[in-house]
This record gives C-alpha cells, structure tokens and sequence, in this order.
C-alpha cells in the first residue's frame, strides 16, 4: 500500500506539474505541497476533496487506499473506474457508478435491484435463485437499505413523501412546476449554503442524512432552477444554477 506522499508525488509528476504549479491550482502554498510529499503533514478534509477532483481519483486512492471499498446499495468492490460522482464532478466514495449518479440514487427499491440483478448476472454456475438468495442476505446489511428500513420501511416512506409533496405543492411558489414524486436525495448534494441578509453563511441540513426531495426546472425558463427538499421538520425550497452553484433560499418552514 502506497502512502500518501508517494500518491501525490506521483499524480503530481504524471500531471507534469511542479509542486509551485499543483499549489497554485488548488489554493494553497508551494511549502504545503512539499510537507505533504515529504510526509511531514496530510492534506486536510477540504483539500482531500480539492486534490480529488484535480486528479480525477477518490480520496481514499489519494490516501493510500486504506478501506476496501464496496457499494452501499449493491455491493460491488469500488475502485476508482467504478465510483460514483455527484452532480459537481465530486467522487462519493459509497456507491457505483450505476446505483448512484448526478446527485440521486437510481435504486430506491430493493425488489427491482434484486430483479435486475438475477436477470442480469445469472449464469450456468451461479444461477438466479442462488443470486436472489444472496442478494437477500446481502442487500440490508448495506447502508442505503439500512436507511431505508430506519424510515419505517418503503410502504411507510411512499406514505409519508405523498404528503411532503401535497405540502410543497399548497406553498403555491412562482416559477416551481408541480411536484408529481419525491426521491431520496443524499444530505451531501443538497446541504448547499445560503447568504443571509446579515452577510451569515448558514446551512439547514446535514451531509450524512438523506432527504426526500426533488429537482425540477423553472416554468419561466432561464438558467436557474428549483431544488425542493422536506423532511419530519421541514420544507425547504431554493433556486439555482447549474451543478447547485450560487444558491439562494426561496423558502425554509417549519412543519
């Protein structure tokens, strides 16, 4: 297993770039890059994530990949060629490519995954009885089932986002379409920052939740368009550009 300076140094060589140069692209100093290569210090959380989309690998290969990583939906073994990517390009290290992409999950029942994937895999050796078996076992043990079940089960959930999207709907917003369905979206590409008139930065959600929520393009048109997300709580409503930039809150109420 590389360490870390070995894994900088060499994407920073096959870049042909100088250490001046990698600082330069990621905001921070030529000595910073050097104690990292030298093993000195470690690039914090918010540089890791710099330095990941830069390179184009996942954190965990910048740091020497020290976790086997696996699909939290299917359970695939994850390397970078397989990882998922969030709207904004960012690598999310918990899911495929093909369970989780541009910010949604594509699987939010556990039967059409099982489904697809007996009908998909099975072959003369390991037929698709013996894949469903598996899968069976396998499929709740991982964290997107496991969230699902920590909301009372799909029959409960379908139940509860038909009346958050009956309630965003009654806000009665300019511009918003109306909203047929909700899916669960992760806190992560959704968690955005918004600027308060006071000049404070504040966020409503956490990163390691997920929401139901929707995406949806303004009726009027234009560059901007709505993100929607609800939960036990709250309703929540925003406008943005493309990949989530420049956000601004439309409306947060209380439940």
């Amino acid at each position: 297993m590389m360490e870390t300076k070995d894994v900088l140094l060499t994407l920073r060589t096959e870049k042909g770039l100088s250490q001046e140069e990698l600082a330069e692209k990621i905001f921070v100093t030529r000595q910073a890059v050097s104690r990292w290569e030298n093993g000195e210090t470690v690039p914090g959380t918010d540089t890791l994530k710099l330095l990941s989309k830069f390179f184009g690998v996942s954190i965990n290969t910048i740091l020497g990949s020290p976790r086997q990583l696996i699909c939290q939906c299917c359970g695939m073994p994850l390397d970078d060629t397989v990882i998922s990517k969030e709207a904004d390009g960012q690598f999310n290290e918990e899911y495929c490519r093909w369970c989780y992409a541009d910010g949604e999950y594509i699987y939010q029942d556990m039967e059409e995954m099982i489904r697809f994937l007996e009908n998909h895999l099975a072959t003369e050796d390991f037929s698709s009885d013996q894949i469903r078996s598996h899968m069976e076992r396998q499929l709740p043990e991982l964290g997107h089932w496991k969230r699902y079940a920590a909301l009372g089960g799909r029959k409960n959930l379908n139940a509860f986002t038909a009346k958050l999207t009956n309630e965003l709907n009654e806000l009665g917003i300019d511009g918003l379409p109306e909203i047929k369905s909700l899916r669960m979206l992760p806190g992560r590409s959704v968690n955005f920052s918004y600027r308060l008139p006071n000049g404070e930065n504040v966020r409503f959600l956490s990163d390691d939740i997920n929401y139901p929520g929707a995406r949806l393009d303004c009726l009027f048109g234009g560059e901007r368009s709505f993100t929607v997300v609800a939960d036990m709580d709250f309703l929540l409503v925003c406008t943005h550009e493309k990949n989530g930039e420049a956000p601004e809150l439309v409306i947060y109420k209380k439940r």
